[in-house]
Protein backbone atom coordinates (compact mmCIF):
# COMPACT_ATOMS: atom_id res chain seq x y z
CA UNK A 1 0.00 0.00 0.00
CA UNK A 2 1.33 3.44 -0.88
CA UNK A 3 0.71 6.24 1.62
CA UNK A 4 3.57 8.59 0.88
CA UNK A 5 2.93 12.09 -0.44
CA UNK A 6 5.96 14.31 -0.90
CA UNK A 7 8.09 11.75 0.94
CA UNK A 8 6.00 11.44 4.09
CA UNK A 9 2.94 9.60 5.29
CA UNK A 10 -0.28 11.58 5.62
CA UNK A 11 -3.71 11.07 7.09
CA UNK A 12 -5.87 12.32 4.22
CA UNK A 13 -9.28 11.26 5.50
CA UNK A 14 -11.76 13.09 7.69
CA UNK A 15 -15.17 12.47 9.23
CA UNK A 16 -16.66 13.77 5.97
CA UNK A 17 -15.39 10.60 4.28
CA UNK A 18 -17.74 8.30 6.20
CA UNK A 19 -19.40 6.04 3.63
CA UNK A 20 -16.36 6.00 1.33
CA UNK A 21 -13.88 3.21 0.73
CA UNK A 22 -10.61 4.00 2.50
CA UNK A 23 -7.16 2.56 3.09
CA UNK A 24 -5.55 3.23 6.47
CA UNK A 25 -2.40 2.35 8.37
CA UNK A 26 -2.29 2.28 12.14
CA UNK A 27 0.45 1.87 14.72
CA UNK A 28 0.00 -1.39 16.60
CA UNK A 29 3.41 -1.81 18.24
CA UNK A 30 4.05 -1.47 21.96
CA UNK A 31 6.86 1.03 21.57
CA UNK A 32 9.65 -1.48 22.14
CA UNK A 33 11.99 -1.71 19.14
CA UNK A 34 10.74 -0.93 15.64
CA UNK A 35 7.10 0.13 15.53
CA UNK A 36 4.65 -2.36 14.00
CA UNK A 37 1.96 -1.25 11.59
CA UNK A 38 -1.27 -2.82 10.42
CA UNK A 39 -3.13 -1.89 7.24
CA UNK A 40 -6.88 -2.03 6.68
CA UNK A 41 -8.98 -1.43 3.58
CA UNK A 42 -12.76 -1.11 3.61
CA UNK A 43 -15.69 1.25 3.94
CA UNK A 44 -15.41 3.89 6.65
CA UNK A 45 -18.74 3.26 8.32
CA UNK A 46 -18.35 5.57 11.32
CA UNK A 47 -15.98 7.99 13.06
CA UNK A 48 -17.27 8.80 16.50
CA UNK A 49 -15.62 9.84 19.74
CA UNK A 50 -12.13 9.28 18.39
CA UNK A 51 -12.79 5.79 17.02
CA UNK A 52 -13.03 4.78 13.35
CA UNK A 53 -14.98 1.74 12.23
CA UNK A 54 -13.99 0.16 8.90
CA UNK A 55 -15.95 -2.66 7.29
CA UNK A 56 -13.97 -4.97 5.01
CA UNK A 57 -15.24 -6.76 1.87
CA UNK A 58 -15.86 -9.95 3.84
CA UNK A 59 -18.22 -8.10 6.19
CA UNK A 60 -15.90 -8.04 9.20
CA UNK A 61 -15.28 -4.73 10.97
CA UNK A 62 -12.20 -3.26 12.56
CA UNK A 63 -12.19 -0.46 15.14
CA UNK A 64 -9.24 1.92 15.11
CA UNK A 65 -8.33 4.59 17.64
CA UNK A 66 -7.90 7.92 15.92
CA UNK A 67 -4.70 8.46 17.89
CA UNK A 68 -3.20 5.31 16.31
CA UNK A 69 -3.66 6.49 12.71
CA UNK A 70 -0.39 6.87 10.81
CA UNK A 71 -1.75 7.27 7.28
CA UNK A 72 -5.05 7.14 5.47
CA UNK A 73 -6.59 7.95 2.12
CA UNK A 74 -9.80 7.53 0.17
CA UNK A 75 -9.62 4.70 -2.38
CA UNK A 76 -11.00 5.94 -5.71
CA UNK A 77 -13.68 3.81 -7.38
CA UNK A 78 -12.37 1.12 -9.69
CA UNK A 79 -12.13 2.41 -13.21
CA UNK A 80 -14.31 0.53 -15.70
CA UNK A 81 -12.37 -1.77 -18.00
CA UNK A 82 -11.64 -0.04 -21.29
CA UNK A 83 -9.97 -2.92 -23.10
CA UNK A 84 -11.80 -5.56 -25.09
CA UNK A 85 -12.05 -8.50 -22.65
CA UNK A 86 -10.69 -11.94 -23.34
CA UNK A 87 -13.44 -14.51 -23.62
CA UNK A 88 -13.85 -18.09 -24.75
CA UNK A 89 -16.53 -19.06 -27.23
CA UNK A 90 -18.37 -21.26 -24.75
CA UNK A 91 -18.50 -18.42 -22.21
CA UNK A 92 -20.13 -16.12 -24.73
CA UNK A 93 -22.52 -18.83 -25.93
CA UNK A 94 -23.71 -19.41 -22.38
CA UNK A 95 -24.02 -15.69 -21.66
CA UNK A 96 -25.99 -15.12 -24.87
CA UNK A 97 -28.30 -18.06 -24.09
CA UNK A 98 -29.12 -16.58 -20.67
CA UNK A 99 -29.71 -13.19 -22.28
CA UNK A 100 -32.22 -14.53 -24.84
CA UNK A 101 -33.74 -17.43 -22.93
CA UNK A 102 -35.82 -20.26 -24.32
CA UNK A 103 -39.08 -21.05 -22.56
CA UNK A 104 -38.46 -24.77 -22.58
CA UNK A 105 -35.13 -26.56 -22.37
CA UNK A 106 -34.02 -30.17 -22.11
CA UNK A 107 -30.51 -31.50 -21.71
CA UNK A 108 -29.03 -34.13 -24.01
CA UNK A 109 -25.61 -34.71 -22.54
CA UNK A 110 -23.85 -31.36 -22.96
CA UNK A 111 -26.32 -30.23 -25.59
CA UNK A 112 -29.37 -28.15 -24.70
CA UNK A 113 -32.57 -28.51 -26.72
CA UNK A 114 -34.47 -25.19 -26.61
CA UNK A 115 -37.93 -24.09 -27.67
CA UNK A 116 -39.99 -20.91 -27.39
CA UNK A 117 -43.03 -21.39 -29.60
CA UNK A 118 -40.99 -20.66 -32.73
CA UNK A 119 -40.02 -17.07 -31.77
CA UNK A 120 -36.48 -16.60 -33.18
CA UNK A 121 -33.95 -19.22 -34.14
CA UNK A 122 -31.86 -18.38 -31.08
CA UNK A 123 -34.56 -19.58 -28.70
CA UNK A 124 -35.63 -22.55 -30.87
CA UNK A 125 -32.40 -24.37 -31.63
CA UNK A 126 -30.00 -26.83 -30.06
CA UNK A 127 -27.04 -25.31 -28.22
CA UNK A 128 -24.26 -27.93 -28.49
CA UNK A 129 -21.56 -27.25 -25.91
CA UNK A 130 -19.79 -30.58 -25.93
CA UNK A 131 -20.70 -34.26 -26.08
CA UNK A 132 -24.41 -35.15 -26.47
CA UNK A 133 -23.80 -38.36 -24.56
CA UNK A 134 -24.92 -40.47 -27.53
CA UNK A 135 -23.45 -41.38 -30.91
CA UNK A 136 -24.06 -38.44 -33.22
CA UNK A 137 -26.68 -40.18 -35.37
CA UNK A 138 -28.66 -41.22 -32.29
CA UNK A 139 -28.40 -37.68 -30.88
CA UNK A 140 -29.67 -36.18 -34.14
CA UNK A 141 -32.57 -38.61 -34.21
CA UNK A 142 -33.53 -37.51 -30.70
CA UNK A 143 -33.23 -33.84 -31.75
CA UNK A 144 -35.53 -34.31 -34.72
CA UNK A 145 -38.07 -36.18 -32.60
CA UNK A 146 -38.04 -33.51 -29.85
CA UNK A 147 -38.67 -30.64 -32.25
CA UNK A 148 -41.27 -32.59 -34.25
CA UNK A 149 -43.24 -33.09 -31.04
CA UNK A 150 -43.42 -29.30 -30.76
CA UNK A 151 -44.22 -28.63 -34.40
CA UNK A 152 -40.84 -26.97 -34.97
CA UNK A 153 -38.01 -27.64 -37.41
CA UNK A 154 -34.92 -29.35 -36.02
CA UNK A 155 -32.17 -26.73 -35.93
CA UNK A 156 -28.69 -26.73 -34.37
CA UNK A 157 -26.62 -23.57 -33.86
CA UNK A 158 -22.97 -24.16 -34.75
CA UNK A 159 -20.16 -21.81 -33.68
CA UNK A 160 -17.21 -21.37 -36.04
CA UNK A 161 -14.14 -19.25 -36.65
CA UNK A 162 -11.92 -19.93 -33.63
CA UNK A 163 -9.83 -22.85 -32.29
CA UNK A 164 -12.49 -23.52 -29.63
CA UNK A 165 -15.49 -23.63 -32.00
CA UNK A 166 -17.42 -26.42 -33.72
CA UNK A 167 -16.03 -26.86 -37.24
CA UNK A 168 -16.02 -30.64 -36.81
CA UNK A 169 -19.70 -30.69 -35.90
CA UNK A 170 -20.48 -28.40 -38.83
CA UNK A 171 -18.71 -30.80 -41.18
CA UNK A 172 -20.55 -33.82 -39.77
CA UNK A 173 -23.92 -32.09 -40.16
CA UNK A 174 -22.99 -31.08 -43.70
CA UNK A 175 -22.27 -34.71 -44.55
CA UNK A 176 -25.64 -35.70 -43.14
CA UNK A 177 -27.54 -33.21 -45.26
CA UNK A 178 -28.29 -30.52 -42.66
CA UNK A 179 -28.60 -27.19 -44.51
CA UNK A 180 -26.64 -24.10 -43.40
CA UNK A 181 -28.52 -20.83 -42.94
CA UNK A 182 -28.30 -17.39 -41.29
CA UNK A 183 -24.58 -16.89 -40.87
CA UNK A 184 -24.08 -14.50 -37.94
CA UNK A 185 -21.17 -12.72 -36.28
CA UNK A 186 -20.73 -12.34 -32.53
CA UNK A 187 -18.99 -9.04 -31.82
CA UNK A 188 -17.57 -7.73 -28.55
CA UNK A 189 -16.32 -4.46 -27.08
CA UNK A 190 -15.23 -2.91 -23.84
CA UNK A 191 -18.30 -1.29 -22.30
CA UNK A 192 -16.99 2.01 -20.92
CA UNK A 193 -16.11 3.54 -24.33
CA UNK A 194 -19.67 2.88 -25.49
CA UNK A 195 -21.06 4.97 -22.64
CA UNK A 196 -18.70 7.78 -23.66
CA UNK A 197 -19.93 7.91 -27.24
CA UNK A 198 -20.79 11.47 -28.29
CA UNK A 199 -24.54 11.52 -28.76
CA UNK A 200 -27.38 13.98 -28.30
CA UNK A 201 -31.12 13.68 -28.91
CA UNK A 202 -32.47 15.30 -32.08
CA UNK A 203 -34.42 18.59 -31.76
CA UNK A 204 -37.83 18.07 -30.19
CA UNK A 205 -36.95 14.65 -28.77
CA UNK A 206 -37.02 13.93 -25.06
CA UNK A 207 -34.00 11.64 -25.33
CA UNK A 208 -33.83 7.99 -24.34
CA UNK A 209 -36.41 6.47 -22.01
CA UNK A 210 -35.54 3.19 -20.27
CA UNK A 211 -38.11 0.73 -18.98
CA UNK A 212 -38.29 -2.86 -17.82
CA UNK A 213 -41.08 -3.81 -20.24
CA UNK A 214 -41.42 -3.14 -23.97
CA UNK A 215 -44.32 -0.79 -24.65
CA UNK A 216 -46.65 -1.06 -27.64
CA UNK A 217 -44.62 1.59 -29.47
CA UNK A 218 -41.39 -0.33 -28.85
CA UNK A 219 -42.94 -3.56 -30.14
CA UNK A 220 -44.39 -1.83 -33.19
CA UNK A 221 -40.95 -0.65 -34.33
CA UNK A 222 -39.34 -3.98 -33.46
CA UNK A 223 -41.97 -5.78 -35.57
CA UNK A 224 -40.48 -9.26 -35.22
CA UNK A 225 -42.84 -10.89 -32.77
CA UNK A 226 -44.26 -13.23 -35.39
CA UNK A 227 -47.90 -12.23 -35.04
CA UNK A 228 -49.49 -9.52 -37.18
CA UNK A 229 -52.17 -9.07 -34.52
CA UNK A 230 -49.63 -8.21 -31.84
CA UNK A 231 -46.87 -9.92 -29.87
CA UNK A 232 -47.38 -13.50 -28.78
CA UNK A 233 -47.07 -14.46 -25.14
CA UNK A 234 -44.01 -16.54 -26.02
CA UNK A 235 -42.34 -13.59 -27.76
CA UNK A 236 -42.88 -11.32 -24.77
CA UNK A 237 -41.47 -13.93 -22.39
CA UNK A 238 -38.30 -14.27 -24.46
CA UNK A 239 -37.87 -10.51 -24.85
CA UNK A 240 -38.30 -9.82 -21.15
CA UNK A 241 -36.36 -12.89 -20.03
CA UNK A 242 -32.78 -12.70 -18.84
CA UNK A 243 -30.96 -11.64 -15.66
CA UNK A 244 -31.56 -7.86 -15.96
CA UNK A 245 -33.36 -6.55 -19.05
CA UNK A 246 -33.93 -2.95 -20.17
CA UNK A 247 -35.78 -1.49 -23.16
CA UNK A 248 -34.76 1.85 -24.65
CA UNK A 249 -37.15 4.09 -26.58
CA UNK A 250 -36.56 7.43 -28.30
CA UNK A 251 -39.68 9.38 -29.23
CA UNK A 252 -39.72 11.66 -32.23
CA UNK A 253 -40.91 15.26 -32.04
CA UNK A 254 -44.29 14.22 -33.45
CA UNK A 255 -44.78 11.64 -30.69
CA UNK A 256 -43.91 8.63 -32.80
CA UNK A 257 -41.16 6.13 -32.03
CA UNK A 258 -37.83 7.08 -33.56
CA UNK A 259 -35.51 4.37 -32.19
CA UNK A 260 -35.41 1.40 -29.82
CA UNK A 261 -32.92 -1.01 -28.29
CA UNK A 262 -32.73 -3.87 -25.80
CA UNK A 263 -30.09 -4.50 -23.12
CA UNK A 264 -29.53 -7.52 -20.90
CA UNK A 265 -26.92 -7.48 -18.13
CA UNK A 266 -25.65 -10.92 -17.20
CA UNK A 267 -25.00 -11.30 -13.51
CA UNK A 268 -25.49 -9.36 -10.28
CA UNK A 269 -24.32 -5.80 -9.71
CA UNK A 270 -20.71 -5.62 -8.60
CA UNK A 271 -17.13 -5.13 -9.76
CA UNK A 272 -17.01 -8.37 -11.73
CA UNK A 273 -18.26 -11.88 -12.13
CA UNK A 274 -16.93 -15.03 -10.45
CA UNK A 275 -13.14 -15.02 -10.27
CA UNK A 276 -13.01 -11.45 -11.56
CA UNK A 277 -14.50 -12.41 -14.93
CA UNK A 278 -16.29 -9.60 -16.75
CA UNK A 279 -20.02 -9.12 -16.43
CA UNK A 280 -21.43 -8.94 -19.93
CA UNK A 281 -23.95 -6.52 -21.37
CA UNK A 282 -25.82 -7.82 -24.39
CA UNK A 283 -27.20 -5.37 -26.97
CA UNK A 284 -30.02 -6.37 -29.29
CA UNK A 285 -33.06 -5.09 -31.20
CA UNK A 286 -31.36 -1.82 -32.14
CA UNK A 287 -33.80 -0.30 -34.64
CA UNK A 288 -34.23 3.20 -36.06
CA UNK A 289 -37.38 4.28 -37.88
CA UNK A 290 -36.85 4.95 -41.59
CA UNK A 291 -37.52 8.69 -41.42
CA UNK A 292 -35.28 9.11 -38.35
CA UNK A 293 -32.10 7.55 -39.71
CA UNK A 294 -28.75 9.31 -40.05
CA UNK A 295 -29.41 11.45 -36.97
CA UNK A 296 -27.16 9.51 -34.58
CA UNK A 297 -30.03 7.76 -32.83
CA UNK A 298 -28.41 4.32 -32.89
CA UNK A 299 -25.38 5.81 -31.13
CA UNK A 300 -27.62 7.65 -28.67
CA UNK A 301 -29.46 4.46 -27.71
CA UNK A 302 -26.23 2.46 -27.44
CA UNK A 303 -24.64 5.05 -25.15
CA UNK A 304 -27.68 5.22 -22.87
CA UNK A 305 -27.89 1.44 -22.55
CA UNK A 306 -24.13 1.19 -21.97
CA UNK A 307 -24.34 3.72 -19.15
CA UNK A 308 -27.12 1.70 -17.54
CA UNK A 309 -25.05 -1.48 -17.87
CA UNK A 310 -22.06 0.22 -16.23
CA UNK A 311 -24.32 1.21 -13.32
CA UNK A 312 -25.14 -2.49 -12.89
CA UNK A 313 -21.50 -3.51 -12.75
CA UNK A 314 -20.96 -4.70 -16.33
CA UNK A 315 -17.67 -4.08 -18.09
CA UNK A 316 -17.95 -5.89 -21.43
CA UNK A 317 -20.40 -5.77 -24.32
CA UNK A 318 -21.51 -8.25 -26.96
CA UNK A 319 -24.02 -8.37 -29.77
CA UNK A 320 -24.99 -10.63 -32.67
CA UNK A 321 -25.44 -9.40 -36.22
CA UNK A 322 -26.19 -11.31 -39.40
CA UNK A 323 -23.23 -11.41 -41.76
CA UNK A 324 -25.10 -9.93 -44.72
CA UNK A 325 -26.36 -6.86 -42.83
CA UNK A 326 -23.82 -4.40 -44.23
CA UNK A 327 -25.39 -1.35 -42.63
CA UNK A 328 -25.37 -2.82 -39.13
CA UNK A 329 -21.83 -4.14 -39.53
CA UNK A 330 -20.61 -0.68 -40.54
CA UNK A 331 -22.38 0.90 -37.57
CA UNK A 332 -20.86 -1.55 -35.10
CA UNK A 333 -17.43 -0.99 -36.65
CA UNK A 334 -17.82 2.72 -35.91
CA UNK A 335 -18.94 2.01 -32.36
CA UNK A 336 -15.82 -0.07 -31.72
CA UNK A 337 -17.11 -3.65 -31.81
CA UNK A 338 -14.79 -6.34 -33.15
CA UNK A 339 -15.50 -9.89 -34.32
CA UNK A 340 -15.13 -12.67 -31.75
CA UNK A 341 -16.55 -15.70 -33.56
CA UNK A 342 -19.27 -16.64 -35.99
CA UNK A 343 -22.16 -19.03 -35.91
CA UNK A 344 -24.80 -20.35 -38.24
CA UNK A 345 -27.78 -22.65 -38.03
CA UNK A 346 -27.99 -26.16 -39.43
CA UNK A 347 -31.51 -27.27 -40.27
CA UNK A 348 -32.46 -30.91 -40.77
CA UNK A 349 -33.39 -31.46 -44.41
CA UNK A 350 -36.45 -33.65 -44.91
CA UNK A 351 -35.13 -37.02 -46.06
CA UNK A 352 -31.56 -35.87 -45.46
CA UNK A 353 -28.98 -38.62 -45.49
CA UNK A 354 -27.54 -40.10 -42.34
Amino acid sequence: MEFLAGGRAEVRITRADVGKRVSVRRLTGDGEGAPAFTDAVGVLTSWDEGVLSITRRDGTSVRIEESALVAGKVVPPARPRRKVPAAGTRELQEVAARGWPALEAERLGEWTLRAAGGFTRRANSVLPLGDPGLPLDAALERVEQWYAERGLPAVIVVATGRPDTDEELAAELERRGWDAERHTRVRISALAPLADLPASPPPGSAGVTLSREPGADWLALYNRTGDSGGPTADALKVLTGGPSVWFATVRAADGGTAAIGRLVVDGPPGPGGPGGAPIWAGFAALEVAGDARRQGLATLVTAALAERALDEGASAAYLQVEGDNAGALALYDRLGFTDHHGYHYRRARPGGRR
